[in-house]
């Protein structure tokens, strides 16, 4: 049984040990992304206080589309601080690729640059999340992923039922690897030993991962964490045929519009609470903007509050607060926070950094205990055949 077992794990290791450390190495880089773009462009984030007053997010969209062909823009982050630049993004182009984003000086809407760094997270977010196989999060990479989270979370169990020691309570023989060792000793050690440090924290983030790669697991952890929720917001009633004020709504609505009024319902809403708030435009047909918003002093990325704002009349559709959530769905909203350990702070986000550079150990400790596994084999195997007696 055991030997079928090391088997199965030994071979299932080998087809997926590139793969995963791929994903691990990639999670590692992104691990402190925000810190290092915050590095990276403080000379782009930071503008001098001006008594002036702000420009509006339209006058802002319009100053910066007429100072070069950026493209249609997609998305407006509006900072609270006086000394902030404004971030603006932009929608993909017909190939499919992503313009880079531009930081704007709020006050004249003069574009500052482009931040660094972007292109290169952006590259490696595909990498780590689809393979950059064609498609992205529509196409079979995520899927591809999905399934090796699941395997990893049967390498981890199987990897556990081998090395379960005769001296079960000795800390010592399950978290200290025995550095005197040389050769196959040694590598089966670090295998075994640092595969046992780093195990919850694997589990942690597969479990969480699993919730971008598959709508049912995803649907799964909202049955059994979020409360039933009401009734989706009602849509915006479609005039009636044959009703004189149809082809007037009809024409409102194929009006082009902006952020202004989104923007005065947020402030009568949020008032002076927000650090940031991104305004999102709608993908497609429809005129109902996403405002995400984060409070001043939050250290969490999940931690905000959401709204859906009508942005041909200013009508507040629905709000997500935060401080309203239950536990439950407090982690729901909290997945990707817990996925790279930043719920800890600074020192969760370093461990769990570690723990993902350190994939490729187990990648090659394992492959060295294959090869020597086949030399031992052939060694101790007899003959074929022998002489015949007398020859």
């Amino acid at each position: 049984m055991i030997g079928a077992l090391l088997q199965v794990h030994s071979i299932a290791g080998l087809a997926l040990a590139l793969l995963w450390a791929v994903v691990g190495l990639t999670g590692a880089t992104m691990s402190f992304e925000d810190e290092i773009q915050a590095s990276l462009n403080r000379d782009l984030t930071h503008v001098d206080a001006s008594a002036a007053q702000r420009l509006s997010p339209d006058e802002l969209v319009a100053r910066v589309e007429a100072a070069g062909d950026f493209g249609k823009v997609s998305a407006v982050t509006m900072p609270a601080d006086p000394t902030a630049a404004v971030r603006i993004r932009f929608t993909r182009s017909e190939g499919g690729a992503q313009p880079s984003s531009v930081y704007a000086d709020p006050y004249n809407g003069h574009v500052l640059g482009s931040p660094r760094g972007e292109d290169f997270f952006a590259t490696v977010r595909k990498l780590h999340r689809w393979l950059l196989l064609p498609g992205d999060g529509n196409g079979y990479g995520r899927t591809i992923t999905g399934t090796a989270a699941i395997c990893l979370i049967l390498m981890l169990m199987s990897g556990m039922v081998l090395r379960w020691p005769h001296r079960a309570t000795s800390v010592k023989v399950w978290l200290k690897p025995n550095l005197s060792l040389r050769g196959r000793g040694l590598h089966r050690s670090l295998h075994a030993v640092i595969g046992t440090w780093v195990l919850p924290v694997y589990l942690v983030i597969t479990l969480t991962g699993l919730t971008y790669s598959f709508e049912w697991y995803k649907d799964g952890a909202k049955w059994l964490l979020a409360r039933p929720s009401p009734s989706a917001a009602p849509m915006q009633p479609k005039a009636p045929r044959g009703v004189a004020g149809a082809r007037t709504d009809i024409a409102d609505a194929a009006k082009p519009f902006g952020f202004d009024r989104v923007w005065a319902t947020f402030l009568r809403e949020q008032g002076d609470r927000y650090a940031r708030a991104l305004l999102t435009l709608p993908a497609g047909a429809g005129t109902v903007v996403r405002v995400r918003s984060w409070p001043r002093g939050g250290s969490l990325d999940t931690a905000r509050d959401e709204f859906r704002i009508d942005a041909a009349t200013g009508r507040l559709v629905s709000a997500d607060l935060y401080d309203d959530k239950s536990f439950g769905e407090r982690i729901l909203a909290s997945v990707l926070d817990i996925h790279r350990g930043a719920i800890l702070g600074w020192p969760g986000k370093l461990a769990f950094m570690l723990a993902a550079a350190l994939m490729p150990l187990f990648a090659a400790t394992g492959l060295l205990l294959h090869l020597s596994r086949r030399r031992h084999r052939r060694v101790a195997a007899p003959p074929v055949g022998h002489l015949v007696p007398g020859e």
